[in-house]
């Protein structure tokens, strides 16, 4: 095994010598990588890396998978997975969140030109770039709120390697267009009462008590999570108290429906089924809504922005009037992945996305 490895090393070396590399980039960490002037084959190595591919419509090119991409599961909150179920049927690479075999690399016919890899640090891409002689684009994927210049930058990256930088400024004035749109609707715009997000996954499902304080959805639409007061006004994810949530008691609680995957039931279950919770304000009033999950193998841009919609419209019909939660998700699907699929992303979560969530038949 170690001879077949070190001739393919070997061999890649001498391709990767005459090839012509004519660009240059800098990576999302400060590395300068040497790339092939056409790049028609790649990799996406790394949490929500091949999301990013989908986007730049570049899924012809890519030629291999980690394995999250090969399963097939009930549930799955990713618009791009189910937009191109071909990605199944690709030859694997390594294991998903980054855990990538060399081996497996060097064996891909046709071989990738590039690597992109997200989630790691400048020794891991050179370590993966020495292994395999292929050249190893490292990219932040960042987030659409305090990180959105990194995401920006990481697509623009993307597209200046594959030649698809104009792809790329799309994508890019399209989030923009959203959250501007939505800020728009919803300024000066205020509610009665508060709201809270629960059930947010990471890295795994979760429970009530799991969210996102600075909650993109909330933020674009002008609704302030309860969770984001005191030390959770920085907070990236956090698992509040029983106590604090029963102290904020908020009027409207929106429920991550990732996670109905959690074992027991996870949030809907504990609402269903937990006296504790029965003296909400939300639970009382009936206003439980169901919302498509925030993290799915990472960040999910297109769910974020059909959520803020949606919360939007629940929330300020008046300034949301034109528009339909549903019909809004399918036009950012099919932007983004190129299909409208969130029919099938709602018959995942059994018929549960954007409508109101009752404790008793859940």
């Amino acid at each position: 095994m170690r001879r077949t490895v070190a001739f393919f090393i070997a061999l890649f070396s001498i391709l990767w010598a005459v090839t012509s590399y004519a660009a240059t980039v800098t990576d999302g960490l400060g590395r300068d990588v040497e790339v092939p002037d056409e790049v028609d084959r790649i990799i996406c190595s790394g949490s929500g890396c091949l999301r990013l591919a989908t986007y730049l419509r570049l899924e012809d090119k890519v030629v291999a998978v980690d394995s999250i991409e090969r399963r097939t599961e009930t549930f799955d909150a990713r618009a791009y997975a189910i937009a191109r179920p071909e990605y199944k049927s690709l030859p694997l690479f390594g294991e998903f969140r980054g855990n990538d075999s060399p081996e497996l690399i060097l064996s891909l016919d046709p071989a990738p030109q590039v690597i992109f890899k997200t989630g790691c640090t400048g020794d891991e891409a050179e370590s993966l770039q020495s292994k395999t002689g292929i050249p190893v684009v490292a990219l932040d994927y960042g987030n659409l709120a305090g990180k959105r210049s990194r995401l920006y930058e990481s697509i623009s990256i993307m597209g200046q390697v594959t030649d698809v930088s104009d792809r790329a400024k799309e994508v890019v004035n399209f989030f923009e267009a959203a959250i501007e749109d939505l800020k728009t609707r919803t300024a000066d715009a205020s509610i009665e009462g508060s709201a809270y997000v629960g059930g947010i996954a990471f890295r795994g499902p979760h429970g009530l008590l799991s969210t996102e304080p600075n909650y993109p959805p909330f933020l674009f639409s002008g609704v302030a999570n309860v969770a984001a007061e005191g030390k959770g006004a920085k907070a990236r994810h956090a698992v509040v108290s029983k106590e604090a949530l029963l102290k904020w008691d908020p009027k409207f609680i929106f429920v991550d429906l990732s996670t109905i995957t959690a074992v027991g039931g996870g949030a809907l279950k504990e609402l269903a089924d937990d006296p504790l919770w029965r003296g909400l304000s939300a639970v009382e009033e009936g206003n439980i809504y169901g919302v498509l999950p925030y993290n799915w193998y990472t960040q999910n841009f297109g769910n974020i922005l059909a959520n803020a919609y949606f919360v939007g419209s629940l929330l300020f019909p008046d300034r949301f009037e034109d528009v339909d939660p549903g019909d809004k998700a399918d036009e950012i699907y099919a932007f983004l992945v190129g299909k409208p699929v969130f029919s099938k992303l709602n018959d995942c979560f059994k018929g549960k996305v954007f409508r109101k969530l009752v404790p008793g038949e859940i």
